[in-house]
């Protein structure tokens, strides 16, 4: 098996005839975080969308590997059961589920088992208590209760490369202290990441290996932690 966890070729892609991704490669290795960044609308999320499948993002151009294998014609579930799991920016709200029942039909649909009390310690992990598990999927829930649940989803699926979409958005400095290092145990583990964010003070908290910088639907820079001095001096006008 490659080291290369996901590997992503030259990779067009457009959404209803408008290119939203133009000739991106990028590869994130197994135990390895990749950060994300760039401005809005620079093509971050609709890069995590067709990795992972989404029907609307069609490419035009390119590939997507997992672990030397071609993933690009496969179907979501298809990838997500090989192991990329996706924590969304903006997670859908499913009503009348208790999150403990969805938490175990999801782990079982997976092939996973996982007990109660196995999804019960995935939420403390993330600093959710045992009443979460009675409650209604999202409902009622803060952005950041929402990616706590979203990261203690990725904890009990143990993916292969887990992408984060804005993962510290809505959460306090220490749910993004508490997250950005279960990050980092997860990649100690073996898993490759890809973080995606406008967070400059979590991606310090975060130490990624590489930090990927996109506008305009490309990759424009890639680099350390240095580069982020450079944007917050000069903004990512700078790197052009």
């Amino acid at each position: 098996m490659e080291n290369t966890g996901l590997r992503i070729e030259k990779l067009t892609v457009s959404v209803a005839s408008r290119k939203v991704l133009k000739d991106v490669s990028l590869d994130v290795s197994k135990g390895e975080v990749v950060a994300l960044i760039g401005p809005n609308g620079s093509g971050k999320t609709s890069l995590a969308f067709t990795v992972m499948g989404h029907p609307n993002y069609k490419v035009e151009n390119g590939r997507i590997l997992l672990h030397g294998e071609d993933i690009t014609s496969l179907k979501p579930h298809e990838r997500a059961y090989k192991g990329i799991f996706l924590v969304f920016q903006s997670p859908p709200d499913i009503g009348g589920l208790p999150v403990g029942m969805f938490l175990q039909e999801m782990t079982t649909k997976r092939g996973i088992e996982a007990s109660i009390n196995d999804i019960n310690n995935a939420l403390l992990e993330v600093g959710l208590s045992d009443h979460y598990l009675s409650r209604n999927l999202y409902e009622g829930f803060s952005g950041g209760e929402k990616k706590r649940l979203e990261f203690a989803q990725a904890l009990l699926f143990k993916p292969q490369i887990l992408i984060l979409d804005e993962l510290d958005s809505g959460l306090d400095i220490e749910g993004v202290r508490l997250l950005t290092g279960k990050t980092r145990e997860l990649a100690g583990s073996g898993v490759g990441v890809l973080y995606i964010s406008h967070n400059i003070a979590a991606l310090r908290l975060l130490r990624p290996n590489r930090v990927v910088v996109m506008m305009n639907g490309g990759v424009v820079a890639v680099d350390g932690l240095e580069i982020l001095d450079v944007i917050e001096e000069k903004g990512y006008q700078g790197l052009v």
